[in-house]
This record gives structure tokens, C-alpha cells and sequence, in this order.
């Protein structure tokens, strides 16, 4: 387990923002949408300029998390055609172009029918940095706790302004990478304003032991990013990218990207922000 946690990709991309006094930026596109061409293109685009991370979401077809934009854009790679294991090509695509750790965000179910131990093995293969499971909790994650450790693989669960002191103690401990913090009750999409929550999360985590704390759900500009990187390791921006790419393409993508990534310095900032 000592191997894995050394070499993980999402730690090393997260320290380094930081070596820089900065937060994170953590990128979200759904795979295939609107092609796994475009995805890959997207990707490198995120990378190339500001973020660090990137997710790249399996596509659904019951997404319980996914506001009305990403849900729209992934039933339309599905209806396209998308497969799981075109998520591998779309990582691999980018990870052989950007020095950015790619994760994949999936509910469940996908990765057990494809097999715990292949999907992981694959994902590794493809340079993968690990995967978010919005819906595993680390009680039912054994499975996936083996194979993430078998091929030095990132695990991030999720935190909640819900989370018990106890299950936030159980997800900080079981996660590796980075813990993710959802900011709001509900579903993705951008909002106008953060919810004061996140904060209070992001000290649960902390408080727990966490070394990394990244907030999403909500996040849509360059003011909100400034907001959390006052106090989160990393900022995730999903929704406002999935818009950027399905009005504007690649190249709204890219546009997006570096105007988001002005908020991420924290060099300026009070003692009270910092």
C-alpha cells in the first residue's frame, strides 16, 4: 500500500499547485461528448491551460448526481454509441499529450460489469491516475481497495455537508489522492453563488486527518474559484466546461480554462482567507 500511496498521481499534481501558491484546478468532461475525439481534444486543452487534474466522466444512463447539462451530454454520448472501455482511449489520449493526472468519475455498476480487477488494470495501463465513485462508500469498497492497491491507483470518495463525524473519519482514512468535497445537497450545475457548506466540509476533512481537500459541485467562474481556493487544495469545475464544450467547442474549453485559472492563486490573500 506504501508504493501506491507514494506514486500517486493526484497528490503529486495537487502538491505542486500548492509548491506554487495555488489551489488546484480540476477540470470535469464527460467522456465521448461530443465524440471521444473531441473529449480527448478537450482534455489536452484543460491541461495546456491551467488545470491540473482532469475527470473524465463514464457516461450513465440513471446519473443520480448529474445536474440537467452533464445528464443531457452524456445521454447524448450514449445514444452516439459510447462504451466503457472507450473511457481507456479518451485517458490514454490525453495522459500521453499532458503531464495533468487524469482520474475517471463513475458510478459503480459500470466498473463491476466490466470486472474490478480488469477496469483497474486497464485504467493503470491507459496512465490513469485513479477513479471517484460518487456512489461507493469505503464499507462497501473492499473489492476496489485491493485492486486500487494491486496497481498504485487513486481512490476518491466523497464527502458531504451531511457526513457524520464518523463517516467522514471512515472516508478520509480510506481515501488516497485527494477527498472530495461536495459543496451542496443535490445535483451538479453551476450556480451563482458557493454555498457557505463547502468551507465547513473542507474543515471536517481537515480535521480528520486530510491532507487534500477538493471541493465541487456548483462551481462556474473564476470569482467562485478564488472563493474555495482560499481553503480548499483543489477547485473542480464540471458543468460550466460541459456548457463551454457543447456552445463553443475545444476552443471555449480552452477559454474557459484559463479564465478559471486566475482565481486559483492564494498569494494576496489575508491571514483570515489563507
Amino acid at each position: 500500500m506504501t508504493t501506491a500511496q507514494t506514486t500517486s498521481k493526484s497528490a503529486a499534481a495537487i502538491d505542486k499547485a500548492r509548491a506554487e501558491g495555488r489551489a488546484a484546478l480540476i477540470g470535469y468532461l464527460p467522456a465521448g461528448y461530443p465524440s471521444v475525439e473531441e473529449t480527448i481534444a478537450a482534455g489536452i486543452a484543460l491541461a495546456e491551460n491551467g488545470a491540473d487534474l482532469i475527470e473524465i466522466g463514464i457516461p450513465y444512463s440513471d446519473p443520480v448526481m448529474d445536474g440537467q447539462v452533464i445528464q443531457a451530454a452524456t445521454t447524448e454520448a450514449l445514444a452516439k454509441g459510447f462504451s466503457v472501455s472507450q473511457v481507456f482511449d479518451v485517458v490514454q489520449g490525453i495522459t500521453s499529450r499532458t503531464d495533468a493526472a487524469v482520474l475517471v468519475m463513475t458510478y459503480w455498476n459500470p466498473v463491476v460489469r466490466m470486472g474490478v480487477d480488469e477496469f483497474s488494470r486497464r485504467l493503470a495501463e491507459a496512465g490513469g491516475a485513479g477513479l471517484i465513485t460518487p456512489d461507493l462508500i469505503p464499507d462497501e469498497a473492499a473489492e476496489w481497495m485491493e485492486a486500487s492497491d494491486k496497481y498504485g491507483l487513486d481512490r476518491v470518495f466523497l464527502v458531504a455537508p451531511s457526513s457524520t463525524t464518523e463517516r467522514m473519519q471512515r472516508t478520509v482514512d480510506a481515501s488516497r489522492g485527494f477527498v472530495y468535497a461536495v459543496s451542496i445537497m443535490g445535483v451538479t450545475g453551476a450556480r451563482t453563488s458557493v454555498s457557505t457548506a463547502a468551507k465547513d466540509v473542507v474543515a471536517a476533512a481537515h480535521s480528520a486527518g486530510a491532507e487534500r481537500v477538493c471541493v465541487g459541485l456548483g462551481v462556474s467562474n473564476a470569482g467562485q474559484v478564488r472563493e474555495i481556493a482560499a481553503y480548499a487544495e483543489g477547485v473542480i469545475v464540471g458543468t460550466a466546461l460541459v456548457a463551454a464544450i457543447r456552445d463553443g467547442g475545444v476552443d471555449a474549453v480552452a477559454a474557459l480554462t484559463k479564465d478559471l485559472s486566475t482565481g486559483l492563486s492564494r498569494t494576496g490573500l489575508t491571514e483570515e482567507e489563507a
